[in-house]
């Protein structure tokens, strides 16, 4: 099809032909847009968590809040900037104006997390609202009783952040003073207000190219061409769901511990209808809310399931709105994954991994070429304290540890230290310096753990072991997470992972082993962190995978030899680990077990 003619003055003749090679263009220039909006993020942002870890999404909508495109470093955001944006422009109506950026984490206006502040800005071009700019990252506090926003012990959202619903802090290109000051009066690191003008800038940066595009083809061109877009995404996710056989699949995932009540377990429970060319999620089967901060919110259920569908389906399509209009969600108000007001949610993005767990094991029959094995649960850690050398005040959390494997999938191992499937391998590991300059900590070890990874024709992703040496006197450590009573699962005959956990060794030999979800505070300087991530699940009979292969991988240390021949069924001998010494070393540190064929 032809492209419609331009006009003298520059605007579009109302009758737009679609020309396929300027679609292209324009969905092309909406990822480069999002693209280096997220590279300003990268380079000006403060905290770690931002510009070594990248836990922030950068994203592009239309006027009314419909995704154009988004760069996901971290995909459990990536699906909770539209539906606030919508919020937004409801919100404030006609008083949205040239200029304006607005603030929010409210999540129960629909956020995620009241960790992930976002910064929204409207796109005005020849005095019209034409997009929306939008950047929402993890800020390293927000206020609420503890600090760096992970409280076990809360039961309601007050015990655990500031609120920011929809509020606008700058009006017109000028800051609302009063306004920026309650919110950053509100928050105990300074490094929070720099990061949030961080988003502000890749907002504008945003903002400043889509002007730009919208100069050189005007905006019905670009009305046109965005509708025909969103329709050929749309096709593209229905061929893609309509390779699923038609029916009903049926999945659950466990979370263990609420963080107040010993011995709770909770079952997320998920029935998926695939009819033609749609597909339905519901929840409506999951255990009820926890009085405890194990909930999830709406938003951060539903991008949990948008991103694990996404893991079964052609990569190559374009990620706007078109790609969520075949999928509906339902997720009943007052379940563990869409808790009702004022219940306290922080902990809901790791609901992600069981949730993705009950829709792999739902799918698997279905989709055995598509699903993966389980992957390793996260167990994290967050530590503060005041640095003695710098007499300042620091947050952490520990990105290195927090990663296992990734489940194995037909054809292909897991992931060696990718873990959390909330994050897809979007979150990357502290630089081993910066970790040390950023916090008073000595880093002792970080390694793969051998035999970690659940056995396979194709063996899950290698875990992890991390230890470190606590340098500030009166640490706070919390843990949260999972993934140390379940490893993560095998699939048709293929292995389990091994199990997560952290061990805090005193100076003077006392060993404290916390839940995990856990506030403990008081830990003195010299104290010893021990973590072990573990491995992901494996897929398929361990004693078809090639003997080459199981050689080479005694030879580097991933399988012991013990795990050859047990597991894997080799009785051949066995070349030398390049360290004689790495599966003969003994020590008195709790070690995963050899992973086995369920």
């Amino acid at each position: 099809m032809g492209g419609g003619s331009v006009k003298a003055d520059g605007m579009q003749d109302d009758s737009v032909k679609i020309d396929p090679i300027l679609l292209s263009v324009y969905a092309r220039t909406f990822k480069s847009i999002t693209d280096e909006m997220s590279i300003s993020m990268q380079q000006t942002t403060r905290s770690p968590i931002l510009c070594e870890a990248k836990d922030f999404v950068t994203g592009l909508y239309d006027s009314d809040g419909r995704m154009l495109e988004q760069t996901e470093n971290l995909p459990i955001l990536a699906f909770s900037l539209a539906p606030v944006c919508k919020h937004i422009k409801a919100t404030f109506g006609d008083e949205i104006y040239p200029g304006d950026v607005f603030f929010h984490n409210d999540v129960f206006s629909l956020g995620n997390q009241n960790n992930d502040v976002a910064a929204f800005k409207p796109v005005f071009f020849e005095g019209r609202l034409v997009a929306w700019t939008a950047v929402k990252g993890h800020q390293a506090d927000i206020g609420g009783a503890v600090a760096g926003g992970y409280n076990p012990n809360a039961t309601e959202v007050w015990q655990e952040a500031l609120r920011i619903p929809a509020i606008k802090v700058i009006e017109k290109g000028k800051l609302r003073r009063d306004v920026w000051e309650l919110i950053f009066a509100n928050i105990r690191f300074d490094i929070v207000r720099h990061d949030m003008q961080a988003e502000i800038g890749a907002c504008t940066i945003g903002e400043r190219r889509f002007v730009e595009l919208l100069g050189k083809y005007g905006h019905r061109h670009f009305d046109a061409h965005k509708s025909a877009l969103f329709e050929a995404t749309r096709r593209m996710m229905e061929a893609e769901i309509a390779n699923i056989p038609n029916g009903r699949y049926s999945g659950e995932g466990l979370v263990y511990y609420d963080g107040r009540h010993e011995g709770s377990k909770f079952t997320i429970r998920v029935d998926i209808d695939v009819e033609d060319r749609r597909i339905r999620f519901d929840y409506s089967r999951t255990d009820a809310q926890t009085n405890g901060f194990v909930n999830g919110t709406f938003t951060s259920s539903a991008s949990a399931t948008i991103l694990t569908l996404l893991q079964m389906i052609n990569p190559d399509i374009p990620h706007n709105e078109g790609m969520v209009e075949p999928v509906e969600i339902v997720i009943p108000e007052g379940t563990l994954l869409n808790a009702s007001y004022p219940k306290a949610t922080t902990f809901g993005n790791h609901l992600c991994p069981p949730n993705a767990d009950a829709i792999q094991r739902a799918l698997a029959p279905a989709l055995p070429d598509r699903v993966t094995a389980g992957w390793n649960n996260l167990l994290c850690s967050l530590t503060t304290g005041i640095d003695p050398e710098k007499k300042d005040k620091y947050v952490d959390i520990g990105f290195m540890g927090l990663k296992g494997g990734s489940g194995a999938m037909r054809g292909t191992d897991g992931y060696d230290h990718i873990g959390m499937i909330d994050a897809s391998g979007g979150l990357l590991d502290q630089d081993y310096e910066m970790f040390e300059q950023q916090t008073p900590h000595l880093l002792l070890r970080h390694e793969y753990l051998q035999d970690s990874a659940g056995a396979g024709q194709w063996r899950g992703g290698l875990g992890v072991e991390t230890l470190f040496r606590i340098g500030s006197a009166d640490t706070q450590l919390v843990t949260f997470g999972d993934g140390d009573f379940e490893p993560a699962f095998g699939l048709f005959g293929g292995g389990k992972g091994t199990l997560n956990f952290i061990r805090l060794t005193y100076p003077d030999g006392r060993t404290v082993v916390p839940k995990n979800k856990d506030l403990i505070t008081g830990v003195p300087m010299g104290t010893i962190y021990h973590q072990q991530a573990g491995g992901g699940g494996g897929y398929g009979d361990p004693l078809r995978r090639e003997r080459a292969l199981v050689r080479e991988e005694v030879r580097n240390g991933v399988i012991s030899e013990a795990a050859a021949r047990s597991v894997y069924g080799l009785t051949d001998d066995l070349p030398l680990p390049l360290d004689p010494g790495a599966s003969a070393a003994v020590d008195e540190r709790p070690r995963a077990g050899s992973a086995g064929a369920e």
